[in-house]
């Protein structure tokens, strides 16, 4: 890369393949017995297949002259998705075994991603840098209060932090990508766009996750203001998670931005640290590291 890059020099994204859940049934509820605390769950999970795929392919369009490192990074980043897009279609066909119908949350997200497509492919790569962002700064949060997941099915809890643990560690990916592939422009037209762009992915990310959430809700019988008001309390007050990653938001905007100006690598270590089996170098991840 022709424009520096701050992600740790001794930083390695390293695929951990594992499996959740196979051999169980995943209570309806299973974020303790919470309806509202599930919903949203299962409303992110079930963008993130496509969503993933759309991540993969919009990074992989600029790989072409990037320097040796970011071309490993973007290999084992997207290995890392491939596997993360896997769990959740084996979660989400859990949770549609317990009743719920996700096709509409679905359907808005390829809505919404049909409509990038369309734009030029710089477009989707800012697109994804935000996006990779917001998931970042979720997962610091989700990894740094284990309260988030206090009372959750284990093995649906243990997906939840293996996921948070791999998105950490790429978080820098597609930004670099960004950089590299923004070489040409200029400071203030970098900043224009990506502004620009992660304000609209913004609001649909809100709207959008408010409104999925509110129709797995329904599917309880939960509906009107009591439903609402009980979401939103969820999500902005307790435990709050839109609200405590406000000021990692923030910094998006702040001149020299860099997902890893915060280098919170101590959760990862914590997460393997916990984790008996060392990261897996299987089959299966080689294969899809063969396909990248």
């Amino acid at each position: 890369m022709s424009v520096a890059s701050v992600t740790p020099a001794d930083l390695t994204i390293v695929p951990r393949d594992r499996r959740f859940g196979r051999d169980e049934q995943t209570p309806r509820w299973w974020h303790g017995g919470d309806p509202v605390a599930t919903a949203l769950y299962n409303a992110l999970s079930s963008i993130f297949p496509v969503g993933e795929a759309f991540f993969i392919d919009s990074v992989r369009a600029f790989r072409d002259g990037v320097d040796e490192r970011l071309a490993e990074d973007i290999r084992n980043f997207t290995t890392q998705e491939v596997v993360h897009s896997r769990e959740h279609l084996a979660f989400n066909r859990r949770a549609t075994d317990a009743g719920y119908d996700l096709s509409a949350i679905e359907q808005k997200v390829k809505d919404r991603l049909a409509l990038t497509k369309k734009k030029p492919k710089i477009v989707s790569l800012a697109a994804t840098m935000c996006l990779e962002h917001f998931t970042a700064i979720l997962a610091h949060e989700l990894l740094a209060d284990p309260r988030h997941l206090a009372g959750a099915d284990e093995a649906t809890a243990d997906l939840w932090r293996w996921h948070a643990t791999e998105e950490i560690e790429h978080k820098g990916v597609a930004y670099d990508t960004w950089m590299h592939a923004t070489k040409d422009w200029t400071r203030w037209k970098r900043w224009s766009v990506k502004a620009r762009v992660m304000l609209l992915i913004t609001r649909n990310f809100v709207i959008d996750r408010t409104a999925g959430a509110l129709d797995l809700l329904r599917q309880d019988g939960i509906t009107g203001p009591k439903a609402v008001a009980r979401l939103l309390w969820f999500m902005w007050v307790k435990p709050g998670m839109m609200r405590k990653i406000g000021g990692a938001w923030l910094s998006f905007f702040l001149p020299g931005f860099h997902p890893w100006n915060d280098d919170d690598r101590h959760l990862i270590a914590a997460y393997d640290a916990g984790v008996q089996d060392a990261p897996d170098t299987s089959r299966q991840v080689r294969r899809a590291q063969k396909a990248a």
